[in-house]
């Protein structure tokens, strides 16, 4: 899995890195609502969590066993996906099991499983997870556990016995447990805690761990891995728990949620972090997709933040979930609407936006719906159109939204888990997780790393790196519901010559526009099975089938449309468009895998349409 691929009748030996990989192209940071490498060039994240392994015990808090697992995980996410970002789960409970004494060894053993995917050219950014706030809350015969908070936190809190009352869903503890309720108001309250060691304020002991730990990692990773360390979410799905008298989620949001995130800023500031954002997560119900679920939010009253945060949110269709509220399956369009209300908030608030978690069980009695439900958030995320307008519509696509999916776990359906300590009830199934079962990935008998849903969904081509900035993308990836193939982005008759040389493939469009301040190419991830050698780009730069590999005098590309090796040690390759540094030009590429290899008269034909179309499209 890890031998290099050379482009078709090229030893892999003779492939060398282009001059536009290394430190630059690792470098990200936030320039308005994009992210920017070391080139000037906009990014997209795309990947996924890693993972729910953290919530549980078995393994100590950690999302692996063993740093050879989280190795053999790398190398599985990045060849069986393309991925270039995780969101790496860290507990809090195994950070900091005694108050004020933070676990080194539990830090070394996190950083080893970090440097994995550091060292698989994969970006990381870290997030200290909660989910219902500590699953110290919670009694050996609970239906439902948590994660979070130490024990020490809950032994001094003197929470009353938890009980959700008549609950359908794990979450619904958030707003019915009075324990978790409770628990949580008091660490935005900052209560003073009475503790073995004496009084400890309990939002101030996350806050000092949480420093503690990014010291440590900036100081036990490499210059090369720290690069790749695109920041830090502070808290996952943050909640009031219960609101004061005359609060609303909107004034918490403004009056508690915000300030935390500057006190969390200057932990990572002191921390050696100052040059990295903090990917801050507004009160989880500000988009929930039901009516009696959703809260005003989405740090409206955060202003203009800057370069110090990224506006980080998750989506779940907790309609499709439910299997009452949405009977059917996801459709072409299902969530521009809701994604497109993330995007509107990163214009409004003039950062970048990332969907850390999404995704719908694979069993369960609505896992039917996954293919269509994932199928329709990635669309979604690649742009805010439906396939059925994208055509006729493609200046008003909006920006590629980078983001994680709910995870990625080899360990899936193989766990050990003594559910809150109860070893009488021991979880293997699905996540060992409150009965969920999301997790793209799993380990066969022979333990190799295996996907669970269509590698057509998963393994996508997407723009990793452009030069200027993006004006529409789309990419029909054909994948199946069952033996039907969800084909959601038909191309219009008005281009005969691009529907005849896409066929019945796979095909992505992206159009973009140079702002001639780098000399460093657009890059495509290309899926594993998009054939080099049968693969067609029709450009405004060029049309070729089989692009050459990339090769170039100084930083002259030979060719305008090539391959190269995707960096991390991977057989995964990706397309290399090399256009002129002239600021304002408008640029497209249509890339499809094709049904047959396209005559030159067809790929001049299609370049003929795809040009007209640029030029009246509105860019």
């Amino acid at each position: 899995m890890l031998a290099a691929v050379a482009a078709p009748g090229t030893p892999a030996a003779a492939a060398e890195a282009p001059w536009f990989d290394g430190r630059a192209a690792d470098q990200m940071t936030v320039d308005g609502t994009r992210f920017a490498d070391g080139h000037g060039r906009e990014i997209v994240l795309r990947g996924f969590n890693v993972s729910g392994e953290t919530k549980l015990e078995e393994n100590g808090g950690l999302p692996f066993a063993t740093t050879a697992d989280a190795r053999t995980s790398a190398a599985a996410m990045r060849n069986l996906t393309g991925a270039n970002a995780v969101r790496f789960l860290l507990s809090w409970a195994h950070a900091e099991p005694e108050p004020g004494q933070v676990d080194t060894a539990y830090l070394e053993k996190a950083t080893a499983q970090m440097k994995a995917f550091l060292d698989a050219g994969i970006r990381v950014f870290p997030d200290f997870h909660q989910d219902l706030y500590s699953g110290r809350l919670f009694d050996k015969d609970s239906w439902y556990s948590g994660d979070g908070a130490p024990k020490w936190v809950i032994d001094a809190g003197g929470y009353p016995k938890e009980s959700c009352g008549i609950c359908v869903h794990w979450g619904q503890n958030i707003t019915q447990n009075q324990a978790v309720m409770n628990a949580t108001r008091d660490f935005w309250r900052n209560r003073a805690l009475t503790t073995g060691a004496g009084t400890v304020r309990v939002q101030d002991a996350f806050l000092a761990t949480a420093g503690t730990t990014m010291t440590y990692l900036a100081r036990h990773l490499t210059d090369e891995q720290f690069t790749r360390v695109a920041g830090f979410d502070p808290l996952n799905e943050p909640y009031a728990g219960a609101y004061e008298d005359g609060q609303n989620s909107r004034t918490w949001e403004k009056s508690v949620l915000w300030p935390f995130y500057e006190k969390f800023r200057a932990r990572m500031d002191a921390a050696g972090w100052q040059d990295k954002p903090a990917f801050v997560e507004p009160n989880m119900f500000w988009n929930s997709n039901l009516d009696f679920q959703r809260q005003e939010g989405g740090l409206l009253d955060a202003g203009k933040p800057g370069p110090d945060y990224v506006f980080n949110t998750h989506y779940y269709d907790q309609k499709a979930i439910s299997g009452i509220f949405m009977p059917g399956k996801a459709a072409d369009g299902q969530y521009a609407g809701d994604f497109g209300a993330l995007r509107d908030r990163s214009t409004a608030l003039d950062l970048p936006a990332v969907m850390s978690e999404f995704g719908h069980p694979l069993t369960g009695f609505t896992s039917d719906k996954a293919p269509t439900v994932v199928k329709g958030m990635y669309q979604a995320l690649d742009s805010r159109l439906p396939g059925a307008t994208w055509w006729t519509r493609p200046a008003a696509s909006g920006a590629v939204l980078s983001s994680t999916q709910w995870q990625w776990d080899i360990y899936s359906g193989r766990h050990h888990e003594a559910m809150n300590g109860n070893t009488g009830k021991v979880l293997t199934e699905g996540d060992a997780w409150n009965g969920e079962d999301l997790s793209a990935v799993r380990l066969d008998d022979s333990g190799n790393a295996g996907l669970r849903q269509d590698a057509r969904l998963l393994d996508r081509l997407y723009p990793r790196a452009v030069a200027g900035r993006t004006l529409a993308f789309t990419f029909e990836d054909r994948s199946r519901d069952g033996s039907t193939t969800l084909s959601w982005n038909r191309i219009p008759s008005s281009l005969p010559n691009v529907a005849e040389l896409t066929g019945s493939g796979r095909y992505g469009m992206l159009v973009w526009r140079s702002d001639g301040g780098t000399e460093a190419p657009t890059e495509l991830r290309l899926p594993r099975d998009f054939d080099p050698a049968r693969t067609t780009v029709v450009s405004d730069l060029g049309t070729v089938t089989g692009p050459p590999a990339y090769t170039a005098h100084g930083h002259t590309a030979d060719h305008p449309v090539a391959t190269a090796a995707e960096p991390g040690g991977t057989d995964a390759r990706r397309l290399v468009l090399s256009a002129p540094a002239d600021a304002g030009t408008v640029h497209y590429a249509l890339i499809a895998d094709g049904t047959a290899a396209p005559s030159a008269e067809l790929r001049a034909a299609a370049q003929r349409e795809l040009t007209a179309w640029a030029a009246d499209a509105g860019f």
